[in-house]
């Protein structure tokens, strides 16, 4: 039978998870299995023990059919990463969300967590790492992203330690981290670091897997190049499906 426009609109948005899932990578730890799957840029799904994370929810990502958060964890001021609009998409009675005092300012639903401080929800122990620019910014004297802003979380689940970088460039807390099991690491220029720059600060925490995100523009063949021989498993994912 032929479809009519409106019925194939439909079955595309039906489609769009079942889509979105063949990315979806799955981790195992000793409390159970941990599903993470990319969205778009920095947007990402995480599900584990019956319950569902978002980080950074933001536009173009769309949300329906997708399920709601049990918790949001915000990396930074900009749209890319606290979009209110995507926060109301994926919230639900009881949804709470974690992010630092700048953003706290414009999402006065969220709880604060600075650089440095660890907090512990659930099954999961959620760590706030340093995120800034050493040297890049919009002109002399100023930086794109200001230390002690924004933050990447290291998330721990049944002993696994997963590491979401945000924007940033290899700071010295990020080439600090000890045990990393899965590390999301940013790359885009002029904004975080190149991926010869982002290689060279892999390879000083070592990860066991490293997958790029939030690497709009980016060659990431440069990245693994940088990562040869390192022992180092980089996974390549899809981030801006068109």
């Amino acid at each position: 039978m032929k479809l009519l426009p409106i019925s194939i609109l439909f079955l595309l948005v039906a489609l769009l998870p079942l889509i979105a899932s063949a990315q979806t990578q799955s981790f195992s730890t000793s409390a159970g299995v941990v599903k993470i799957t990319p969205l778009y840029h920095a947007s990402t799904l995480i599900e584990a023990g019956g319950k569902t994370i978002y980080l950074d929810p933001a536009k173009p990502t769309k949300f329906d059919g997708r399920p709601k958060a049990d918790l949001i964890l915000i990396t930074d001021i900009h749209g890319d990463h606290m979009d209110p609009d995507s926060i109301k998409a994926v919230s639900k009675s009881g949804t709470e969300i974690f992010a630092p005092p700048a953003v706290v300012a414009t999402v006065t639903s969220a709880r604060p967590i600075a650089n440095g401080e660890t907090k512990t929800w659930g099954d999961w122990t959620i760590e706030a790492i340093a995120a800034y620019n050493l040297k890049r910014g919009p002109e002399p004297g100023k930086l794109f992203h200001d230390k002690g802003r924004g933050n990447g979380y290291v998330l721990t689940y049944g002993g696994k330690r997963f590491y979401f970088s945000g924007d940033t460039e290899g700071v010295p807390e990020m080439r600090a981290l000890k045990n990393i099991d899965v590390a999301f690491v940013c790359m885009n220029l002029p904004y975080t670091m190149p991926p010869d720059e982002a290689a060279d600060a892999v390879k000083a925490f070592h990860p066991k897997v490293v997958i790029p995100y939030h690497y709009r523009g980016s060659d990431l063949a440069v990245f693994q190049k940088g990562l040869e021989g390192t022992g180092i498993e980089v996974r390549l994912l899809e981030w801006y499906p068109k």
